[in-house]
């Protein structure tokens, strides 16, 4: 059963090597696609269910998905590492199998090409080549909202996309890798707040909330360690002040405590009013225009964010080492 829940901690620190090394190869089918086909084909029939509510139909939709990812999991998880004949070949693809569910290389690329974009001078391709990360519009974004939306995709994604994928995996194994990515992509296709998905959609966009909860409150603590390590003590006590500041105003119930983390550390201004679909959304600020150079922080912020990251991985495979021996002795 230890087998079916629990990722050697070698196969994490793989894994991480190999999304930094390689991202999402572009030639194989991506795991989070065939998720994505899952939802989109379940919906239709779990809507079609007469006589309940659109709450009741999206939580039977949302249990619908997540058991078959979930099942797909273990059956992965048993063949791999329980019954496979060669252990270093199943190492290997579970190695390769599992830095498919981390996009820390995946984020900070898509970054860059925006970044590449504006130093070139062409901000129409720079909106374009931001739907990649953030879900506004971006048709009227001026060049300084393009790098403070990078920043706000970096921060809320160095949870979402590395540290609670890990953290889960820590938890319960490649199933609980498989359920969070399962979750967190129901909440990107299903949990937006209109028309549509308010009442089908609100189960799903709960439980991303709630499975992000302590990623995104340790994500925070990283950036807050790195920026100490990088920046010292001032920068990072302006993050901690930061974060109990802001973090609590930002309507997302976890987003802010990293997007917060990282505004204080870099002492930038985040978030604020934007347009999703035609219509403003009025959204607080997060943090203080200091003055940063914008283009010199993005650049700055995947080092802070690569070295918080490494923090984590050795805070969470520490974890994972602690639980193998909770499993061996029996509790």
């Amino acid at each position: 059963m230890d087998k079916l829940f629990h990722l050697p901690t070698l196969i994490l620190i793989f894994a991480v090597i190999v999304d930094k090394l390689l991202g999402d190869p572009v030639w194989l089918p991506h795991p989070i696609r065939g998720i994505g086909l899952i939802i989109s084909s379940f919906e239709a029939p779990f809507r079609n269910l007469p006589a309940i509510s659109e709450r009741v139909k999206g939580i039977l939709f949302f249990f619908g998905v997540t058991s078959v990812t979930t099942c797909c999991a273990l059956v992965v998880t048993y063949l791999f590492m329980v019954w496979f004949p060669l252990p270093l070949v199943s190492e290997v693809l579970m190695i390769f199998l599992t830095s498919l569910f981390l996009a820390l290389k995946g984020l900070f690329d898509a970054g860059k090409e925006v970044e590449k974009l504006l130093l070139s001078g062409d901000i129409e391709s720079a909106r374009e080549a931001l739907i990649a990360l953030v879900g506004r519009d971006r048709d009227l974004l001026s060049k300084r909202d393009i790098q403070r939306s990078v920043l706000e995709s970096y921060a809320e994604n160095f949870s979402d996309a590395f540290i609670a994928p890990l953290f889960w995996a820590v938890l319960f194994g490649f199933p609980g890798l498989v359920f969070y990515k399962t979750v967190n992509t129901l909440d990107s296709m299903v949990g937006y707040k209109n028309e549509k998905y308010l009442h089908f959609g609100w189960f799903s966009a709960k439980m991303d909330d709630l499975l992000n909860l302590i990623p995104a409150r340790f994500s925070a603590l990283l950036i807050v360690l790195a920026t100490f390590l990088l920046l010292g003590a001032t920068s990072a006590k302006r993050a901690i002040k930061w974060i109990l500041s802001y973090a609590p105003k930002h309507p997302s119930p976890n987003a802010g405590y990293p997007e917060s983390a990282l505004a204080g550390a870099l002492g930038v201004r985040l978030l604020g009013p934007a347009y999703y679909e035609g219509k403003l959304i009025i959204k607080p600020y997060i943090g203080e225009d200091l003055g940063t150079d914008l283009q010199m922080a993005i650049s700055f912020s995947r080092k802070l964010l690569f070295l918080a990251g490494l923090l984590g991985v050795i805070i969470l495979s520490i974890v994972n080492s602690l639980k193998l021996k909770l499993f061996t002795f029996g509790f």
